[in-house]
């Protein structure tokens, strides 16, 4: 296989509405950020598969032939991407010693980095030899999607290697953009890689992730809006780290002992997303927020 070099990128979200929601099949809205992640693959000829990450100070390597082991006799289909290849996953495990329901960065990046490298190059004769190098604007959990950013980059460099993307480089050499199939193909392989890290993710991070823009996001459906203003967002990082598959299973629990709020609830909340939809897409205005809210919270 001849390994090309490449530089990817992808954008940081904010979920403007229905965070906690979205896990549970309800509507959120989200928003791409002008805070990326950065990722450059090299060819290498030293029959090892390497990763950098300079920001969580980890480089690691692995001889490719060593990894090809982990494919053999496999009995699971590693191309299903509706659900984790679960042998891999243990095999992966047993390599690494990374234990279930681990939430450290550090292990989480290098076995999502692992299970993708893996899957995607799984029916090649013999698994490239490289070096991917990743880093980002965004900082590990404070809730912007650094993890997505990260599985997007991933599955974008790799599936660019493995030659399941065309160029993205115009005629002329300017940067163009994938097509909605492959940016579809992007979207699913990064939902593997959130998989490995958050366990039960809701897809919105890894969609805005690889489409950009502002997004409508329902159980899995992508609606881009258009001719949205350019909107500006004050963050604060408390630098205080939070595991969202933690946060996310303590709301589920939360919900599962008082189901009472899992009638309530959604109802506000999608009803304020719903609003906010309406009033981007037709310019309503401030005074049109003000008015629907007024009436969702009569």
């Amino acid at each position: 296989m001849h390994t090309i070099d490449c530089i990817v990128s992808a954008p940081g979200k904010a979920i403007l509405h229905g965070e906690h929601a979205v896990v549970h099949g309800k509507v959120a809205l989200a928003v791409s950020l002008n805070l990326r992640t950065f990722l450059k693959l090299q060819a290498t000829s030293t029959s090892e598969v390497c990763i950098n990450l300079p920001n969580i100070n980890t480089f690691l390597s692995w001889d490719a032939s060593a990894l090809q082991q982990l494919l053999q006799d496999k009995t699971t289909n590693h191309r299903n991407l509706k659900e984790l290849d679960s042998e891999l996953v243990g095999r992966l495990r047993e390599l690494t010693g990374i234990e279930e329901g681990s939430t450290d960065a550090r292990n989480m990046a290098v076995f999502a980095f692992l299970y993708m490298y893996l899957s995607i190059f799984a029916k090649s004769k013999a698994l490239p030899s490289l070096t991917v190098t990743v880093w980002s604007e965004l900082p590990t959990g404070a809730g912007l999607g650094s993890s997505a950013a990260y599985c997007a980059s991933v599955a974008a460099a790799l599936l660019s290697t493995q030659g399941a993307l065309s160029s993205p480089l115009g005629p002329d050499g300017d940067t163009a953009s994938w097509s909605g199939e492959e940016l579809e193909l992007i979207n699913q392989w990064a939902f593997q890689g959130e998989r490995i890290i958050h366990g039960n993710p809701s897809g919105v991070d890894n969609a805005v992730s690889t489409w950009g823009g502002i997004l409508r996001y329902q159980s899995g459906k992508i609606t881009p809006l258009q001719r949205v203003p350019t909107l500006r967002i004050l963050l604060t990082n408390t630098r205080v780290p939070r595991s969202t598959k933690t946060l996310v299973a303590g709301v589920k629990d939360k919900i599962n002992k008082v189901l009472k709020w899992l009638h309530l609830t959604p109802r506000p909340v999608i009803s304020i997303t719903a609003t906010v939809t309406s009033v981007a897409l037709s310019s309503l205005g401030v005074q049109g927020i003000l008015l629907k809210n007024e009436k969702i919270n009569k």
